[in-house]
């Protein structure tokens, strides 16, 4: 008893202060909603299942997070890869995270080509 009622006040404390507050970014994605309804649109729906395809997917995705100099938005871009063609898709902190993953993308043994999608998060 004691012990929620303590969780209670310092919940009612934090929520005062703002420190509980959502951060001020929108939370409206219908563009990209609409804009992912193209059917050229590339969605992580389009992976491919073959077995050279989900090899490249999982190496890529491996580099990625591996990489700690990485943001956590970078850890979890979309990685989509269809007959050897790698989409890459989601937001990132910067233009030099941007290169990065493609630059390991690129350096997959069996890539085609790399279609760089990815957004800079605005902050």
């Amino acid at each position: 008893m004691k012990r929620l009622l303590v969780t209670m006040v310092l919940g009612i404390a934090l929520g005062a202060s703002g420190l509980a507050r959502a951060e001020p970014y929108p939370a409206d994605n219908t563009g990209k909603n609409v804009r992912d309804r193209d059917e050229r649109a590339v969605t992580a729906g389009d992976q491919s299942n073959s077995k050279d395809d989900l090899r490249i997917t999982q190496a890529i995705r491996r580099a990625v997070v591996d990489d700690k100099a990485l943001s956590t938005n970078a850890h979890n871009v979309k990685i989509i890869t269809r007959d050897g063609i790698v989409t890459l898709r989601g937001p990132v902190q910067s233009v030099s995270e941007k290169s990065s993953i493609e630059a390991k993308a690129s350096h997959v043994n069996g890539v085609a080509r790399v279609e760089n999608q990815l957004e800079i998060a605005q902050q």
